[in-house]
């Protein structure tokens, strides 16, 4: 902490080992946990918890107060969690009185200048690949992908290892286990090469493409499709939860495969 080219507001609590680099701003209420490293010219303003072993890559502001019209200035935060990785110029803004709270989880990386509006809430082990922009209110779920420059509407969902192209634009909730690419949005298979490297089985991941194959490629609409897996394929975690992100999609989920590639 004997860092005399940075500011560390009195009231911060910096765990005794964190790095912060020169020329780093940490406002007031900010917690940092042990092993973090700060870069320089990083900007942690009022409202951040960060935990353990994170990093932190220069140009950074995190906490900064919502991009919204509505923000009345109430207290919120932004919390990043363990072991979480945040590069080149990421802006984090905090939550606003909707949930209180913009969620990064652990294992996290977000690579430069992305940017993730109040009151998103990442799982864990995300990646948020270069220049992505998440309105406010997304919800991104474990082990999810987001390709470079995607643009992710208000309110989307998008579910546990789901795949997302680079540049898309994603105006429909993506249910779990599934790749996303095209214009508009559509459903271009599942992601079978992330559910081998977590250590899905064979059996399982035939499984998840059965249940898609009924949903997207049968011609069923999506009420037909979910009365038929329900009905006719056995209950699993995974066909639960697929069938759930369904039912509380109040997007809608995204369209179906047609036409080239």
């Amino acid at each position: 902490m004997n860092q005399p080219l940075a500011y560390v507001h009195p009231g911060a609590k910096i765990a005794k080992n964190v790095v912060i680099e020169p020329f780093t701003t940490i406002h007031n209420n900010v917690i940092i946990g042990e092993g973090t490293w700060i870069g320089s010219n990083v900007t942690i303003m009022e409202g951040a918890r960060i935990g353990k072993n994170c990093n932190i890559f220069p140009g950074a502001v995190i906490a900064a107060v919502p991009q919204d019209l509505k923000f009345g200035g109430e207290d919120s935060l932004a919390i990043i969690g363990d072991n979480s990785t945040i590069r080149e110029c990421v802006t984090i803004n905090r939550g606003t009185i909707a949930s209180g709270q913009t969620v990064i989880g652990k294992n996290c990386l977000v690579m430069a200048t992305a940017h993730i509006a109040h009151d998103c809430h990442i799982g864990d082990n995300a990646i948020i690949v270069n220049g992505v922009a998440l309105a406010g209110h997304v919800i991104v779920g474990n082990y999810a992908i987001i390709g470079g420059l995607a643009a992710i509407h208000q309110f989307i969902h998008i579910g546990d290892h789901a795949m997302i192209s680079g540049g898309s634009l994603v105006r429909k909730d993506v249910p779990p286990y599934t790749k996303a690419a095209k214009e508009p949005l559509s459903y271009v298979g599942i992601n079978s090469v992330g559910l081998r490297r977590r250590g899905f089985t064979s059996e399982k991941i035939r499984e998840v493409q059965d249940i898609y194959r009924i949903l997207y490629q049968k011609n069923y609409n999506t009420s037909q499709a979910m009365a038929i897996i329900e009905g006719e394929m056995e209950a699993t975690p995974e066909r639960d939860e697929i069938l759930d992100f369904i039912r509380n999609s109040s997007r809608g989920i995204m369209k179906g495969y047609s036409g080239s590639y």
